[in-house]
C-alpha cells in the first residue's frame, strides 16, 4: 500500500488541504560552502493536491524537528494524552568521517524517516513545525538545483553521453600557471607550474575562479598567464561584486604574527556561530587547541565563548566601520585574533 493510500484510508483525510505534504524523497546532496563547509539534502516533496516542489534541508534541521514533535507528542503514557504518537527513529549524529560519504549514507535512513513520518496521524500534519519543515520556503524556491540524480530515469546518463557532441574544452577561457601557488583552505586552488586552468569568472580585480585536475576554487590572476580571457574580460566590461567575502584573521603566537584573509561564500551582512567560525579556524590555520578572540575600541582582546560573543563582535565592528574607509568592499567589517587556547595574556592591551 503506497503512503498516499495509507494516508486517504484516514476518516480527516479528505478534510486535509491540497498543500499539505504527503511524501518526500531525497533527490540528491549539494555541498554548501561558507564558514564551513556541509552538505545539504534535496528533497523532492508532493503534496495531497499532487503539486511537487524542492526544498533544502540540512541534518541538523531533521534533527530539530524530530526534538521538537518529541516534546510535544512523546508519552510515557499515551493514555494521559490524546494526541501521542511514536515517531519513527532518527539517524543519529555522526562527528567523525568524510562529510559527503555520511550524507550519502543517510540518505536511505533519511528517506525512511520522512516516509514513516508522514504516514502518521492526520493531525501531525498540521502541527506548525511539520509545515515549516516542509514547506517550500523563498530560498528554496530561488535555489536551482545541480543533477538530481535520484529523478533521473536510469538510462538517460548512458543516452544523454552517447548524443552529446564532445566539449572542445580548448575553446573555452583558461590560463596556464607560472609561478607555484599553495592555496589556503578547500575555496583556493594550489597551483603547479605548467598546469592548464579553465576559467569559470572572475572573482574581483585580482582573483579568478577556475578548474584544474577536477578541483575548483579560487587563485591569484598574477600566478598565471591568460591564454583566452573571460568574455567580460575580452570586452572590457566591469564586473558585478563578488559572491566571495573575505575575512581578516590574525594568529597570535610567540614567533609572531600570522595574517590569513579567508575567502567564504557569505555576504559581509551575515553572523555566523560560534562553532561555524571555530571549526573554520582548526581548518585555516592547522591547529586544535585554538581560542577566538575580538579586539574592542580600547584595543583590549576580548576571548568568544560563545553565539552572544559573536554578536557582540559582529555590532562593535558595524559600529566602528565607517572609520575604515580603506576597507575592500566585500571585507567583513569585524576581524578575529586567534590564540592558543592556554594563552592567557589575550586580554592584555595592545600598546
Amino acid at each position: 500500500m503506497s503512503l498516499p493510500q495509507q494516508l486517504r484510508d484516514e476518516s480527516d483525510f479528505d478534510q486535509l488541504p491540497n498543500d499539505v505534504p504527503v511524501s518526500a524523497c531525497i533527490a540528491d546532496i549539494e555541498e554548501k560552502k561558507g564558514f564551513i563547509y556541509y552538505y545539504m539534502f534535496v528533497i523532492e516533496v508532493k503534496n495531497k493536491g499532487g503539486s511537487k516542489y524542492l526544498i533544502y534541508r540540512r541534518y541538523r534541521q531533521f534533527l530539530t524537528l524530530h526534538q521538537i514533535l518529541e516534546s510535544k507528542y512523546f508519552s510515557e503514557d499515551p493514555q494521559s494524552t490524546p494526541k501521542t504518537c511514536i515517531l519513527p527513529p532518527l539517524p543519529g549524529k555522526v562527528y567523525i568521517g568524510n562529510k559527503k560519504e555520511i550524507a550519502e549514507s543517510r540518505i536511505p535512513e533519511l528517506n525512511t524517516y520522512m516516509k514513516r513520518l508522514l504516514s502518521l496521524p492526520t493531525w501531525l500534519l498540521l502541527d506548525d513545525a511539520m509545515r515549516i519543515f516542509f514547506y517550500q520556503t523563498d530560498q528554496d524556491s530561488q535555489q536551482l538545483p545541480r543533477v538530481l540524480r535520484r529523478l533521473r530515469p536510469p538510462t538517460r546518463k548512458f543516452k544523454s553521453e552517447a548524443i552529446q557532441p564532445k566539449m572542445d574544452l580548448f575553446s573555452s577561457p583558461r590560463a596556464e600557471v607560472m609561478f607555484e601557488f599553495r592555496g589556503s583552505g578547500k575555496l583556493e586552488l594550489s597551483l603547479k607550474t605548467g598546469d592548464v586552468i579553465f576559467l569559470l569568472r572572475r572573482v574581483n580585480a585580482d582573483w579568478l575562479e577556475g578548474t584544474v585536475n577536477n578541483q575548483t576554487g579560487i587563485f591569484p590572476e598574477s600566478f598565471v598567464k591568460v591564454i583566452k580571457p573571460l568574455p567580460e574580460d575580452e570586452g572590457g566590461v566591469a564586473t558585478s561584486a563578488s559572491c566571495y567575502s573575505c575575512l581578516r584573521c590574525y594568529l597570535l603566537s610567540a614567533s609572531g604574527v600570522d595574517t590569513r584573509d579567508v575567502c567564504v561564500e557569505e555576504d559581509i551582512t551575515i553572523q555566523p556561530s560560534y562553532n561555524e567560525l571555530l571549526a573554520r579556524m582548526r581548518e585555516v590555520f592547522n591547529m586544535d587547541d585554538i581560542a577566538l578572540n575580538y579586539r574592542d575600541p580600547e584595543g583590549d582582546l576580548i576571548r568568544i565563548l560563545d553565539d552572544e560573543d559573536i554578536g557582540l563582535m559582529t555590532r562593535e565592528g558595524r559600529r566602528q566601520a565607517h572609520f575604515r574607509a580603506q576597507r575592500p568592499v566585500n571585507q567583513f567589517p569585524w576581524e578575529l585574533h586567534v590564540t592558543l587556547s592556554s594563552d592567557l595574556s589575550v586580554y592584555a592591551t595592545e600598546g
